[in-house]
């Protein structure tokens, strides 16, 4: 029986997310979930046509909390709220991203503490199974009150207004609506609050890295692998025995892939008795280096998971007579967690670069430059150029967005997260470590054709195998510019065997 994900009742996870995102997974409003949002509903209208003031519902927002709307105000007051904070600039954020935030939101808003009316939520469902994706610039929210302008683009398209993209190209939300027989939802009082607070910007983006960081990490390990092969480097470091007295998840992980990877080498075999007594921190430390990057990396997928499965906006409707204004829209959580991902995610860049530099010194029976023909060839000599220029452009994106805060709306959201800014350099990051670990993988590579006839692992011996039907071994100087490319693509459609 093929699984179905019921919005607002079930839990989501990383994987699920990218599974409806994609198609593989089925997501549904049950007769559970559609019964959350219609009591909800009926408990904001009742307090939409009372007397007592009730901040989000019958009064204005931010610095104006305090003066009261009228009930035939209240449909304006909402839509207002949606064109106004639609101020985002710079380039659309990737159309998947669009998705996983609708995704995110249906999520919370179906779990009946929103107050929104079944209809606009059946409304973005359409939009998500029939991929029209809405247009979100990428810069301007400041992670607090929410992703202000970034969902307020992103519901554009319910009014009418906004855009759409259309495969590759970009089309008016009037002009779509009108082909799909849609006519614009006039939203009602607290849906504009229900849509545009939320943490779903910077929830998306830590959904991809994530993603992309898993792999990585697992990755980074067999770089480390191939490189340790070929410097032909010590596998003693990575014994359980080591690891069992200092604990930490990561590192105990990442010790026992390494033994994995080197397992039943001849090559690791051929060296065990000859007189190097210890190899460099970027070899020796490993599992203490990338076992602290898996680490980070479980936190935020903690987190993160936490995050998707909650409630974000504001105010929450408790009963028909009481909604509480409250900051679960705050995205310092994962903004903090963003920021230490980010760093995580930079480490292995930074020891990567190390391995690089160990391979071109010419020690240990490596030719220097990893080339037989140094002088007339420069070999492997630039290539660790390039991975010092991102391992530094790397560093200087670590800079903590959520260590910082910018007053807004004169004072009253006067401490904000900039998680957005956190969530979008974790993913610039991770592009960069792409590149940087493939440049390592093409070094490896070159290092282990100096061993043979030594034999190495299974697992590092099906990686070598995939390098070179992209990228030849280097004999004499040629052009590395279409190598790293192929290298790069290798690691991005994760054509690598990771275990």
């Amino acid at each position: 029986m093929k699984k179905i994900f019921k919005y607002g009742i079930d839990t989501l996870t990383v994987k699920k997310v990218l599974a409806i995102a994609n198609g593989s997974l089925e997501a549904v409003l049950c007769e559970e979930a559609i019964e959350q949002i219609q009591i909800c509903r009926a408990k904001v209208e009742k307090m939409a046509s009372s007397n007592k003031a009730v901040y989000g519902i019958n009064t204005g927002f931010g610095p104006l909390c305090d003066v009261q709307i009228t009930p035939e105000e209240t449909n304006k007051l909402q839509e207002n709220l949606l064109i106004t904070h639609a101020v985002g600039v710079g380039n659309p954020i990737d159309k998947n991203l669009s998705k996983i935030m609708m995704i995110c939101k249906v999520h919370a808003l179906s779990q009946g503490y929103s107050g929104v009316r079944l209809e606009l939520v059946e409304r973005i469902l359409y939009f998500i199974e029939n991929d029209l994706l809405p247009t979100v610039p990428e810069q301007g929210s400041v992670g607090a009150s929410g992703d202000l302008a970034p969902l307020s683009h992103l519901f554009l398209p319910l009014l009418g207004e906004g855009e759409f993209w259309i495969g590759d190209s970009i089309k008016s939300a009037k002009a779509i609506l009108k082909e799909h027989n849609l006519e614009p939802i006039e939203l009602q009082a607290k849906e504009g609050l229900g849509l545009i607070n939320g943490t779903q910007f910077i929830l998306a983006h830590a959904i991809v890295g994530l993603n992309k960081m898993e792999y990585l990490l697992d990755l980074a390990d067999v770089c480390g692998a191939m490189s340790i092969e070929g410097y032909q480097g010590s596998s003693s470091p990575f014994r359980d025995e080591l690891h069992r007295i200092r604990p930490f998840k990561g590192c105990i992980e990442v010790a026992e892939r390494m033994t994995m990877l080197l397992y039943s080498s001849q090559n690791v075999n051929s060296h065990e008795n000859c007189e190097r007594v210890q190899d460099p921190y970027s070899m020796r430390c490993i599992p203490q280096v990338h076992g602290a990057s898996r680490n980070a990396y479980y936190h935020l997928l903690e987190l993160a998971e936490i995050e998707m499965n909650s409630v974000t906006d504001n105010p929450i409707v408790l009963s028909d007579t009481e909604a509480i204004s409250g900051g679960n829209f705050h995205g310092q959580p994962l903004a903090m967690a963003l920021d230490y991902g980010s760093i995580a995610a930079a480490e292995l860049g930074n020891i990567s670069d190390r391995r690089c530099y160990l391979l071109i010194e010419g020690k240990f029976g490596l030719p220097r430059l990893l080339t037989t023909g140094g002088g007339l060839n420069s070999g492997f000599m630039i290539p660790q150029y390039t991975t010092a220029a991102l391992v530094t452009e790397n560093k200087s994106l670590c800079f903590p967005p959520s260590a910082d805060s910018i007053p807004t709306s004169l004072g009253q959201e006067d401490h904000v997260s900039m998680g957005s800014i956190s969530g979008r350099k974790f993913n610039q990051i991770l592009g960069n470590l792409e590149k940087i670990l493939a440049i390592e993988l093409m070094y490896g590579a070159q290092a282990l054709e100096f061993r043979r006839p030594n034999t190495f692992s299974d697992i590092i011996e099906e990686n070598h195998r995939i390098i070179r039907e992209k990228v030849p071994k280097l004999e004499d100087d040629r052009l590395l510019k279409d190598d790293i490319n192929n290298m790069i693509d290798l690691v991005k459609t994760q054509a690598f065997n990771l275990r």
